[in-house]
């Protein structure tokens, strides 16, 4: 835990809401500098950027960023270096859970679905997994081989070694651990982040550490702000996880010296999920890991299967 953020500068995807707005907040009252990297800020991340953006230290800046576009992102690694000459810690934190129009229930060639036959992707994968990868296989170039900016008269950036040490901090989900019906897409991508940030944690001898935290119910507009999320909710009785949970776990995972952890968050409990024979997570309602009328989103899926005008699409090739 001997690394500060005190000083360092960040770069946050999605941190114009939810989780990622959490960590990026908690960063910027920690000293450090941060890049809010989302396609739009919300009115309480506005007003974060706001009161940091004329700060001569800490600082914020925000970057338009469509997570989707490989060239978005590239910009984005160039506006951190044209703002702040370098970067320390790089969040792909923003994700969707699979909502309406990116939904293996309702499959491409459906009315519904935003996901078309043609283009040969899925939003949701596009967002979840090939954004987290992309960028952090941009950061890990820059960081080991690192270019000054022609355009600008700032100096090179140091390259990344255990004695400049670099970050790379992911989200998974208690959905990387457990199966949910109801979302497998979703499930896919964060399995895959788990095992993305397992496979090149011994990068580290580097100088580059690569953690991820794995979540519960996280109480964030991305569930509060959809109805059909929100039905599988027993308000009653089911424990949210906070955004600043979240986000304490996180920058435990920038602080640490170790790679390849993985922290598993939940309400007012975290835990080291192991690699081999891990028991799994606390699934009583107060521990925030999952919904209890989640029976609601599975009849939602027996429906979308029972209609012909969902599921009897075919091709035309």
């Amino acid at each position: 835990m001997s690394y500060s953020v005190a000083g360092k500068t960040a770069i946050v995807t999605g941190a114009g809401s939810g989780i990622n707005l959490s960590f990026a907040t908690l960063l910027l009252s920690k000293g450090c500098n941060v890049v809010f990297a989302d396609l739009s800020l919300r009115p309480e991340a506005q007003a974060v950027v706001d009161k940091y953006s004329s700060s001569s230290s800490p600082r914020a800046v925000f970057v338009q960023t469509d997570v989707t576009s490989w060239p978005d992102l590239e910009r984005m690694f160039q506006a951190a270096l044209v703002e702040f000459g370098d970067y320390d810690i790089v969040c792909p934190g923003a994700g969707v859970y699979e909502p309406h129009w990116s939904n293996f229930w309702i499959p491409p060639g459906a009315a519904a679905s935003r996901d078309h036959p043609a283009s040969g992707r899925y939003a949701l994968l596009d967002i979840n997994l090939s954004h987290p990868i992309r960028t952090s296989q941009i950061a890990i170039s820059n960081w080991l081989y690192p270019r000054r900016l022609e355009a600008t008269k700032l100096a090179t950036p140091e390259k990344a070694s255990p004695q400049n040490p670099k970050k790379i901090i992911h989200i998974a989900s208690v959905a990387s651990q457990i199966p949910v019906f109801r979302a497998p897409l979703y499930g896919a991508s964060k399995f895959a982040i788990a095992g993305f940030v397992r496979s090149i944690a011994p990068i580290e001898t580097y100088g580059i550490t690569v953690n991820a935290v794995a979540p519960g119910v996280v109480k964030t507009p991305l569930w509060t702000d959809n109805r059909e999320k929100l039905a599988n909710v027993d308000v009653a009785k089911d424990a949210w996880v906070t955004p600043e949970e979240v986000a304490e776990a996180m920058l435990r995972c920038v602080e640490s010296e170790a790679g390849g952890v993985v922290l598993e968050v939940g309400a007012q409990r975290t835990r080291r999920v192991d690699v081999f024979n891990d028991p799994g997570p606390d699934m009583s309602p107060e521990a925030g890991m999952y919904t209890s009328n989640g029976a609601v989103g599975d009849a939602e899926v027996h429906s979308f299967l029972g209609d012909k005008t969902v599921w009897g699409w075919r091709s035309k090739l």
